[in-house]
């Protein structure tokens, strides 16, 4: 089996390639191949611990050809490449529409080419917009209310359409907030972590009540193997971690992790557009395909702050000065 994971030199892109080439994802074993740009997320040291194990390809997934030489003989795609900080989306929001609707197009278009029997497509729960209270459906309208969330929500439209429309075996999936290693230090998590580890003040929007599922990188990167291996082509897959916190909330637990006071807090503007609150229902791939997280939050947020401790070598060339 040809395996082709795009962004596979990302955080959650190389935790994937890393546990597919341990022979963890026994179903998708086989040749992988990474498809990877690497702009600033994207490092090839987060494949280093199986860089034998696989074939690298840099490039682009906007670059119809260099797409159509990855693809050939491909059997399941599994595809992370994206553009994915929602600050840098409201800043500047061209390269999101690109990479994330351009990009998965010609994704799209390459694999129905070559003939791929599954094509995983990875979304966010931030198509769905805010809600207050419950869980969304996998069937809830689209509602995305910042660039980065537009653009994913459009390469999930593309997606069912070209399942729809051409019988391309897609699957979507819909994660919640991701946690864990190598994690790049401008989400909330390694920021706040690497900060504190530095000794400088951690930035909290607003009241800091906005809520969050946290889910991490290994119960999600489980889930995308199973809908590899046995999702129902054209489903779309809800993911969740089952632990919501309020960002105040984790926050707390941050700070308690590294031993630092309420002092550490530096309370800034809200972000512009700040969903509330995030929350899917995964009660369908639990159903379905099995799925339940399988990380305590507690123990994963530890070994998360342990692994930012230990491995400044990682992440301190990332983080601007």
């Amino acid at each position: 089996m040809r395996v082709l994971v795009t962004g596979g030199a990302g955080f959650i892109g190389s935790h994937f390639v890393r546990s597919l080439v341990r022979g963890r994802y026994p179903a998708l074993t086989g040749h992988v191949v990474v498809l990877d740009l690497l702009t600033y997320a994207g490092t090839l040291t987060n494949l280093a611990e199986v860089r034998d194990g696989v074939e690298f390809v840099h490039g682009d997934i906007r670059d119809a050809a260099t797409v159509a030489t990855a693809m050939a003989g491909t059997d399941v795609v599994v595809h992370l490449a994206a553009e994915s900080h929602v600050d840098r989306s409201i800043a500047a929001a061209a390269d999101f529409v690109t990479t994330n609707v351009v990009g998965t197009q010609v994704l799209l278009q390459a694999a129905l080419d070559a003939g791929v029997g599954r094509f995983v497509h990875v979304s966010t729960d931030e198509v769905y917009g805010s809600i207050d209270e419950g869980s969304w459906p996998e069937t809830h309208p689209l509602e995305p209310n910042s660039p980065y969330a537009a653009s994913k929500a459009s390469s999930d439209l593309l997606a069912r359409a070209f399942h729809r429309t051409h019988g391309l075996p897609v699957c979507v999936t819909r994660c919640s907030n991701n946690y864990g290693p190598h994690q790049f230090p401008e989400k909330v998590i390694p920021l706040f972590v690497t900060n504190l580890l530095d000794g400088r003040r951690v930035p909290l929007y607003g009241d800091g009540g906005n809520v969050r599922d946290w889910l991490h990188v290994d119960d999600h990167c489980r889930a995308l193997a199973l809908v590899a291996e046995k999702g129902c082509d054209g489903a779309v897959y809800n993911v969740g971690g089952g632990t919501e916190l309020t960002n105040r909330e984790l926050t707390g637990l941050l700070l308690d992790a590294a031993g630092a006071g309420p002092e550490m807090v530096e309370h800034v503007p809200d972000r512009l557009g700040h969903d509330r609150r995030y929350s899917v229902d995964w009660s369908k791939i639990a159903a379905e395909l099995g799925y339940a997280p399988s990380v305590p939050f507690a123990q994963g947020l530890a070994d998360t702050v342990r692994w930012y401790a230990e491995r400044r070598d990682w992440w301190e060339p990332l983080k601007p000065r």
